[in-house]
């Protein structure tokens, strides 16, 4: 089990409250126990998030919409594209996280890692299909056209039963349409989420980024 968790960057005790590659932050928060459903041991424990963090969170994902929003949809594409990369590496340990935190059997547990890499690759698609309508107008010299904004900072709710993949098929699509994203994952299955936002962060930092995923 100890290996499990080395291979993705987890430890006996690990800080919950992420905007970003190297900015987890100390919350002094109460501790969640991730229990393993089959035999109730105790697997690691995550620091929740205070108010005070939470709102630190906000302001960052906030901040880093306001440049986020501009970069063209192809290439924030490219974010989600070397996301799903880097999860296609990490598929083997992930699903077995999700099999030893959740209880699904192994091959479900590989299946939902192999849904988030299913929606990145979706969401790359999109990124180059994120079209409006033309109209005709009875003005001469004039058009009317659809124009589609980003909505801003998203919350995303997911449940324990599925840990990984339904907070995947937010965030990606959420991504390339220029929306940044906070995450807010089940108490049961905590270890899964930070094991996410490690991978998160990683690809973040090789861009420059954070506060995109949070």
């Amino acid at each position: 089990m100890n290996t499990l968790l080395e291979k993705l960057h987890l430890t006996d005790v690990n800080l919950g409250s992420s905007s970003g590659a190297g900015e987890w932050i100390e919350t002094g928060g109460a501790m969640i126990a991730s229990t393993n459903p089959a035999t109730g041991e105790v697997i690691a424990r995550v620091e929740s998030a205070t108010v005070e963090a939470y709102n630190t969170i906000v302001t960052r994902a906030n901040t880093a919409f306001q440049t986020w929003r501009t970069m063209p949809a192809p290439k924030r594409g490219d974010v989600v594209r070397d996301l799903g990369n880097l999860l296609r590496e990490y598929k083997e340990p992930l699903g077995e996280l999700v099999t030893l935190e959740m209880g699904k059997i192994r091959a479900e547990g590989l299946g939902e890692v192999q849904e988030m890499i299913d929606i990145c690759d979706f969401a790359v698609g999109l990124s180059r299909q994120l079209y409006g309508v033309t109209m005709g107008s009875e003005r001469p010299n004039h058009r009317m056209y659809e124009q589609w904004h980003p909505l801003g900072v998203v919350g995303i709710i997911s449940a324990f039963n599925f840990p990984v993949a339904v907070w995947s098929w937010n965030a990606a699509l959420a991504a390339v349409c220029g929306d940044t994203m906070i995450w807010k994952p089940s108490e049961l299955t905590p270890l899964t989420a930070v094991a996410v936002q490690h991978l998160a962060n990683q690809v973040m930092a090789d861009y420059g980024l954070s506060g995109i995923f949070t």
